[in-house]
This record gives C-alpha cells, structure tokens and sequence, in this order.
C-alpha cells in the first residue's frame, strides 16, 4: 500500500527483483511511473475503501504499508489525521483479520527523541520534543502508537520502521526534501542553512531495511532506519558537485530562517492560502539529530551506504529529467 510513493515503489521493485509475487493497491489518481514496468498485480481503491482493502490484502502473508500524507504545512490539520491516523485504523481492522506473517509499517523518525553528536538517540531513548513538531508530527506519533497498541492488543504481527530523509533517483514527485536537492542540483539553490541538518539515508538501503524487517523484525518493535546525519551545506554540495554545478555559499543563520518562518505564519493567516514556509515546518528543520540504526544493524543485518552517494544520483536524476522535459520544445523551436 503506498506503492506509488518514493519510498513504497522502491520497496515494490526491491520485491519483484526478488522473485515475489506482488499486489499493490493504487488509487485510480495515483501516479504508475514510479512502477512503470514491474510485473505486479494491480487493485484499485484507497484505504478507506474496506472491499478494496480486504480484497488487497487477502492471501498476502506481508503487508507493507506505506501510505502517508507528509504536508506538514496545512493550515487545517484535519487531512492530516484522517489519512495517518483514520485511515490506518480502518487498515489495521482488517489486517488483524488476516493470516499475516509481518505487517510492515513505515513511519519516521519524527517519533523518535533528539539526541546530539556525542550520544545519539536510540528507540530508546525518551522522547523529548513534545508539541514541537506540529500536528504532522503528532498524527505520525499516533499512527505508530496505534500500529504498536494493535500489536498488543489484537496480535498483529506489526514492525513500525522510523524512516530518515530518503534520497536517490526516482523521486518524480519529488519529496519535500528532494525538492531541494533538485534546486541545487539545477543551480537554483544559492544558499544552505547554517547549522541545520537532517538524519539521512538512500532509499534504496531504506527499502532494503523494510524487507528485513519482514524476515526478521520482531513484532511489536521499532527500528531506526537512517544512515547519517548531514548538514543542509553538505548535502546541497554534493549535489551540486555531482551535475557540475556551483555549491552553495552562503549560509543562512537560524535566527533569520526562524524570521522567515514567521513572516510565513502571517502571510498564510492574512492571504488563508497553506505556504511551505510556517513556523512549524522551520521547527521541524531545527529539530533533526543525529540517530544509532545499531539496532537495525544487529536485529536485521542492515547495512546502509553512504547516503552522500545516493544524493549524487538524486542530483543526476533531476538534471536528466529536466533535460528529457526540454528536448521536445527544443525540437519544436528549431523545426
């Protein structure tokens, strides 16, 4: 579920390439590129539809859910929870009747505490940002926490991956955070953020992560599932680099990235429009850390990349779409 996003249509071709048999369930609006190809068996209708959901998941032994809205900057919350929070719930009655091996739930490291350089958080670790991430933040809190309350309490055979930033090629949409790396890629991102930074990883090693979790994830537990942690500068470079093109270099300080937030809180007040650029999403830019996938690596034998690669890909990605995007204009101006 989720197969069209970045990170469910790598998780799909990370399965057919293994010789599984697979199902997705795909709104009849959902965008197939991402799985153009792949020899997959395709429904249609959305979570909320619980013959199609059924339908979807009978005669699976893994599900891998990966649906879910990320637009953290919405005036009105109310999507929000319905689509993290609502619609699962409706998921999860009907996973618990099915004869499931693994229920395999991506969620982020939003859920998980802030740690710093010298002791990195774990699972473990409490949380300790409480309120601080806005209600995108708390609808991907209650969403795990119902996944893992379901685990509990009605036996179902749930892992709850925290997912870093994910980068590398195929983010057609593309993702908040690959939208920038896109910007760099095509020389449109002069600056970076000074002291800011996010937990990273490839998301072909995130993919990679939730198949282990299939096969050897214990139930009820959650594994972090992130490479690195990178300053925006260094990621914005290495893009940039990767296309030829000019890094970043002028760094913008915390206070006046904190200002713009701001200055977006009250335009979006006056003018009743949602805009990228809110005080919580500024938050959300400042509360990233450093995080320890050890669990991940001892329970599940993951073993990530260096995400910087992934990034460079990501980079020669955008600049070759543009370029496909270009040529038939092209074509039509010289004919």
């Amino acid at each position: 579920m989720g197969a069209s996003g970045f990170l469910g249509s790598h998780v799909t071709r990370h399965l057919v390439e293994r010789g599984d048999r697979v199902r997705v369930l795909l709104r009849h609006s959902s965008p197939t590129r991402p799985i153009e190809g792949l020899d997959v068996e395709r429904l249609y209708g959305d979570i909320f539809d619980e013959q199609a959901v059924r339908a979807a998941m009978t005669g699976c032994d893994t599900v891998y859910y990966c649906v879910v809205d990320t637009r953290a900057w919405l005036r009105n919350p109310a999507p929000l929870f319905r689509t993290n929070v609502d619609g699962l719930r409706r998921v999860l009655d009907i996973a618990i009747e099915q004869d499931l091996r693994r229920f395999v739930f991506t969620s982020t490291i939003g859920t998980i505490a802030v740690g710093d350089a010298r002791s990195p958080a774990t699972e473990e670790t409490p949380y300790n940002w409480n309120g601080r991430g806005g209600p995108y933040i708390e609808s991907r809190r209650a969403a795990e926490a119902l996944v893992l309350d379901y685990s509990r309490e009605h036996g179902l055979p749930a892992v709850a991956m925290c997912v870093a930033n994910t980068y590398g090629p195929g983010d057609w949409q593309p993702t908040p955070h690959g939208s920038l790396v896109a910007m760099a890629a095509l020389g449109r991102m002069p600056v970076y953020f000074r002291g800011i930074g996010s937990a990273v990883v490839d998301v072909d090693d995130a993919a990679a992560a939730m198949l282990l979790a299939a096969e050897h994830g214990r139930v009820g537990e959650r594994y972090i599932v992130s490479e690195s942690f990178l300053t925006t500068r260094e990621i914005y470079t290495a893009a940039a680099e990767a296309v030829g093109r000019k890094p970043p270099t002028l760094g913008i300080p915390p206070l006046l990235l904190v200002a713009a937030g701001r200055v977006g809180g009250v335009v979006r007040r006056v003018l009743r429009r949602d805009s990228p650029i809110t005080p919580t999403s500024v938050q959300l830019l400042r509360w990233t850390s450093p995080l320890d996938h050890g669990k991940a690596a001892r329970e599940l034998h993951w073993q990530p990349r260096p995400t910087v690669d992934a990034i460079r890909r990501a980079a020669r990605f955008y600049v070759e779409r543009r370029t496909r995007r270009m040529e038939p204009s092209r074509a039509g101006t010289a004919g």
